[in-house]
C-alpha cells in the first residue's frame, strides 16, 4: 500500500465507524430496554403446529407450575423458547415432534383422547409413568426420554428467564463495601478458626 492509499483509509476511519454504530442501534440486542422476554411477547409459532404447541405449554406448565413464589413456565415465556431453540436445533426436531406424537398416541389408546385433552388425572397418570426412569415400565422407554429431553429443555428455558433467575432469588456477585471473613456460625460447623 502506497503512501496516498493509506492517507485515504485513514481519512475514511471515522466515516465507517460511524456507520458501524448506526447499524449496531439497529441491531434487536443492542437496543436497549429490550429483553429476551419482550422479544417472545408477540411471538409466532415457528416449528410446532398449534396442537403440538398446545401440549408443548400444558407440559412445560406441568413441570414447571406457577405458585405463590412466581409464575409458571408459561409466565416465563418457555413455551416460546422451547419453539424457537428447537426450530433453530434440527438435532431436537425429531425427538421432540416425536415424544409429543408418541405422548397423544399413548393417550388416545390409554384414555381415548390426546394428552392435551384428557382429564387432569389422566394427564397426570401419564407423566407418573416417564417422569421417574426408574420405576417406568419398559413399554414407555421412548416416552421417558422423550420427557428427560423435554424436561431439560423446560428448567433451561425458565432458569435462564428473568422470573426463574428471580425464582432462585440469585443476585450474582455483588460488590461488597467490606469483607470480615466467613461468618463464625460457618467456621464453627467446619471446625475452624481464624486463630
Amino acid at each position: 500500500m502506497d503512501r496516498r492509499d493509506s492517507l485515504k483509509l485513514i481519512a475514511l476511519t471515522p466515516f465507517v465507524g460511524g456507520l458501524a454504530c448506526r447499524q449496531a442501534a439497529k441491531t434487536p440486542g443492542a437496543v436497549p430496554g429490550v429483553t429476551a422476554e419482550s422479544v417472545f411477547v408477540d411471538y409466532e409459532i415457528q416449528f410446532f403446529s398449534e396442537a403440538e404447541f398446545r401440549t408443548v405449554r400444558l407440559l412445560a406448565d406441568m413441570i414447571i407450575p406457577r405458585d405463590d413464589r412466581s409464575g409458571g413456565a408459561s409466565d416465563a415465556y418457555v413455551p416460546e423458547f422451547i419453539d424457537f431453540t428447537v426450530n433453530d436445533r434440527p438435532d431436537l426436531r425429531t425427538p421432540i415432534r416425536g415424544g409429543i406424537h408418541w405422548l397423544d398416541s399413548v393417550c388416545r389408546r390409554r384414555f381415548g383422547s390426546a394428552f392435551s385433552d384428557c382429564s387432569e388425572a389422566d394427564q397426570a397418570a401419564m407423566l407418573e409413568d416417564i417422569a421417574f426412569p426408574d420405576v417406568a415400565p419398559l413399554e414407555y422407554r421412548a416416552g421417558v426420554q422423550f420427557f428427560n429431553s423435554f424436561r431439560d429443555l423446560v428448567a433451561s428455558g425458565f432458569w435462564s428467564s428473568r422470573m426463574g433467575v428471580d425464582d432462585l432469588q440469585y443476585t450474582g456477585n455483588v460488590a461488597l463495601a467490606s469483607w470480615d471473613g466467613c461468618p463464625v456460625e460457618a467456621l464453627d460447623r467446619l471446625g475452624v478458626s481464624y486463630d
